[in-house]
């Protein structure tokens, strides 16, 4: 009586490897797509966090709110790169563009996590209580190896912010080089 030999065959081990291979060859890139977007909708929240959050101590405060890019979560850098992250304190001064000054609370700091680039049209933001408008403007969320389009916070004069894809001419926002 012969036993057969429980197994595969070198060609189905070969076979079966090659479709795993195909199987994650077509996954990987929109799984890569997948944590891409995910990586920018996180950065795009907490932008948009912080816009309400600045807008409402202003109001409770009676007093400017200011938001910055920083790059140590101290200081307010002069450029309009936002990558590193922003800083949001208490704009005593009122300054323009804001800079925080010595004695100037602190409310809230955040770094930006890796990959993600953000960019604006202005050097900052500052948030008024009801009397005033606050600073409208954009800024753009990319992912640096573009595997995702962009996506803009735009903050309107009331201090409100909306995501969007396209600006007012309906074009998609394209990330600076």
């Amino acid at each position: 009586m012969r036993h057969r030999t429980r197994g595969f065959s070198l060609y189905e081990l070969l076979m079966t490897l090659t479709l795993m291979a195909l199987i994650i060859g077509l996954g990987l890139p929109s799984f890569a797509g997948m944590i891409a977007r995910n990586r920018q909708q996180v950065e795009i929240n907490a932008l948009f966090h912080a816009i309400h959050l600045a807008r409402k101590e202003s109001i409770m405060r009676h007093r400017v709110v200011s938001i910055c890019p920083s790059l140590d979560g101290l200081s307010c850098e002069p450029g309009r790169d936002w990558s590193s992250g922003w800083l949001m304190f208490e704009n005593t001064d009122r300054d323009e563009p804001p800079r925080r000054d010595p004695g100037e609370a602190l409310l809230q700091s955040h770094t930006v996590g890796e990959h993600i680039r953000i960019t604006a049209n202005r050097r900052g933001f500052t948030l008024r209580a009801t009397q005033k408008r606050a600073t409208n403007g954009t800024l753009v969320v990319c992912d640096q190896a573009r595997r995702t389009s962009p996506v803009a916070l735009v903050i309107s004069y009331t201090g409100r912010p909306r995501v969007t894809e396209q600006n007012r001419r309906g074009e998609p926002y394209s990330c600076a080089d």
